[in-house]
């Protein structure tokens, strides 16, 4: 696609791209040249202005190279961000939308389990009037373990959060322009930007994508980053765990000051002195531990998310930014 215009003063002028594509990208040497074959020519038979904006989340191997190698071939449509360290894929997607030019703009993972060719579908679902559109694997090529867990939180967080997303683990996502200026404004430090989107869409919807296996490398979310994630979904969203628990202690407290006077009427009333449920009575106590370290605990989530928040730390920092002109956003150092 050549939409250049050369103006009366002999300079090229580009259109503004219709499109951007937001592609975090952490340790992908391996499987980034597939990408490329497979993204431009899905995105040049759109026939829209598009561009592309890789970040570079302080990838550790050859990535930051070939991002470089493929913006010199393609630098009218290709932009790459460097951070100066790891930040997370959350905070690769907030610089990404701290710079982009673009009014619909599409995130996708860099190792190709969503294919690039349904990017086609959810502008699709644009055209038809919505403002962010989710997408749902037609079939997984996960293994097992995730995929249970996965639908396990998904329950869990729209009982929650009253956000219902089918698929909250896939990445292929578009927004609209509007959607994504409040959300770069938000200066929330921990947040989960597919929900936050569904907060402030007028009119959300969900389409069916294709789900590939990863065509290099391994999956950089573990069980740990899983559970992370959603505790920061939940927590970023909802306070219905404290009040639950609080309702919890409330109603572990009278049935333990019940029990306590049934004790008390057992031992001087009806049996006198004994022994016996000594080991019952210290099982009830390990357990009401157990539970008041669980509060602490989620209270210390709480806690934590203010502390984090008013430290004022910039969330990342942008190392270099590769782009064919000067005129970028001025939010990229966020």
């Amino acid at each position: 696609m050549n939409g250049d215009l050369v103006t009366a003063a002999g300079t090229v002028s580009r259109p503004a791209p219709v499109i951007s594509v937001v592609i975090p990208v952490y340790n992908e040497e391996d499987g980034l040249q597939a990408l490329f074959d497979r993204l431009y020519p899905a995105l040049d038979r759109l026939g829209l202005a598009y561009e592309v904006l890789f970040i570079n989340d302080g990838s550790r191997d050859r990535s930051g190279a070939l991002l470089r190698a493929q913006f010199e071939k393609r630098p009218a449509v290709t932009r790459v961000i460097y951070f100066n360290g790891n930040y997370g894929q959350h905070m690769a997607i907030m610089a990404g939308f701290s710079n982009v030019r673009g009014q619909r703009i599409v995130t996708l993972d860099a190792d190709l389990q969503n294919p690039p060719e349904d990017i086609a579908t959810l502008l699709a679902a644009m055209d038809q009037g919505h403002d962010y559109v989710g997408s749902i694997r037609r079939k997984r090529h996960d293994v097992a373990w995730r995929k249970y867990a996965s639908r396990a939180m998904n329950r869990l967080r729209e009982r929650l959060t009253h956000i219902r997303m089918t698929d909250q683990g896939c990445m292929l996502r578009a927004y609209d322009r509007r959607i994504v200026d409040a959300i770069a404004q938000s200066t929330e430090v921990s947040t989960y930007i597919p929900a936050l989107a569904y907060t402030f869409a007028a009119n959300p919807t969900e389409v069916i994508v294709g789900h590939e296996e990863r065509a290099a490398g391994e999956s950089k979310y573990s069980l740990y980053r899983l559970i992370r994630l959603n505790f920061d979904l939940v927590t970023g969203f909802s306070v219905v765990p404290l009040q639950l628990f609080s309702l919890f202690g409330f109603a572990l407290a009278a049935l333990s000051g019940l029990f306590v006077v049934y004790l008390l009427v057992r031992r001087f009333l009806l049996v006198g002195p004994e022994a016996e449920g000594l080991f019952t009575l210290f099982a009830i106590t390990f357990f009401l531990i157990g539970m008041l370290l669980f509060g602490i605990g989620l209270l210390g989530e709480y806690v934590g998310r203010i502390y984090q928040q008013v430290r004022l730390r910039p969330r990342y920092l942008v190392q270099a930014i590769l782009q064919a002109d000067d005129n970028r956003p001025g939010a990229g150092h966020d």
